[in-house]
């Protein structure tokens, strides 16, 4: 085993964890360790961040970067490419659009626009409603009261104008990817 500092540590050769103490040391053990392979399929070691003086087979540097593979996937990133410039997709996407933005740029006004008036109008914010209720509790009620109506509207715009289209999407693309399929066999 390899301690913080590169040093092999292994059988009596360094302090040793719990485990080796419970489990004992086995020399095979040991041996494939030092020689800086883990024991268990480790991702930590499996890849190692560039540039921190990983060697190769050779004992040269390893390079900085590996060779990015340029080969063409075709078949199914085809397939996607192709319902993605589809106009049915961009269909769902327009009415997805069509009703996100205008919700957004409506709830982020509401929102900083309380934030704000907190901020700048204390006194306002502090003018009662009913007994010991102001102006602010009204509104930070408000806020919640406005989230999940944004939300059950949200969920209710997807359930009537977008979730048959993209279902339908969604099944055509599985058609197209599972005669590729066949057709690669």
């Amino acid at each position: 085993m390899q301690s913080s500092n590169g040093r092999s540590r292994g059988c009596g050769d360094g302090p040793e964890s719990s485990v080796e103490k419970q489990e004992g040391c086995d020399p095979a053990r040991a041996g494939v360790e030092a020689a800086g392979q883990p024991l268990y399929g480790d991702p930590w070691y499996d890849a190692l961040a560039s540039g921190w003086g990983e060697v190769d087979g050779t004992g040269a540097p390893a390079p900085v970067v590996p060779p990015a593979s340029r080969e063409r996937t075709g078949g199914a990133s085809e397939v996607y490419l192709e319902v993605q410039r589809s106009e049915a997709f961009q269909e769902v996407r327009s009415r997805y659009r069509r009703f996100v933005i205008p919700a957004l740029v409506l709830f982020l006004t509401w929102y900083v626009g309380y934030v704000v008036t907190a901020q700048t109008a204390p006194g306002l914010m502090a003018r009662p409603v009913a007994g010991s209720v102001n102006v602010a509790m009204v509104a930070g009620i408000g806020q919640f009261l406005t989230t999940f109506l944004l939300t059950w509207a949200y969920a209710r715009h997807a359930r009537l104008r977008r979730d048959r289209a993209a279902l339908d999407l969604r099944w055509d693309t599985q058609e197209l990817t599972r005669r590729l399929r066949g057709a690669e066999r």
